[in-house]
């Protein structure tokens, strides 16, 4: 068995694709009615279809599990964060191990968990 993708409930597409193209520079690989297949497998669909499909509500925000990107030039990625549109949800500070280790965790539009930390 092999993992083929992840899937996340979002609100707004068009705004979801922008994110996570501006910011992690994944790109559209297919859309098609709601859903959206990114690169590095990252699929988008919108609120509405999933609640069709599960017969329940969406509970943005749970925290219940996280994206996790590594970003070579972390500076780099923070200075980006701070010119983005948008105004971008932090969960902390960044966090610097002992080994060496960056990282941040954020929040994209809708709530979900993410990870950036240095490889």
């Amino acid at each position: 068995m092999k993992l083929k993708n992840v899937m996340i409930v979002v609100k707004d597409i068009e705004r979801s694709k922008q994110f996570y193209k501006k910011l992690f520079g994944l790109d559209v690989v297919l859309e098609q009615e709601g859903n959206v297949i990114l690169t590095e497998r990252l699929v988008l669909q919108e609120a509405k279809i999933w609640e069709n499909t599960i017969n329940q509500k969406v509970q943005f925000q749970n925290h219940a599990m996280e994206l996790y990107f590594e970003e070579r030039n972390f500076t780099e990625f923070l200075e980006k964060l701070e010119h983005y549109e948008e105004t971008v949800r932090y969960a902390g500070p960044v966090t610097e191990y002992s080994w060496g280790k960056k990282i941040l965790r954020m929040y994209d539009p809708d709530g979900t968990l993410i990870e950036v930390g240095t490889p």
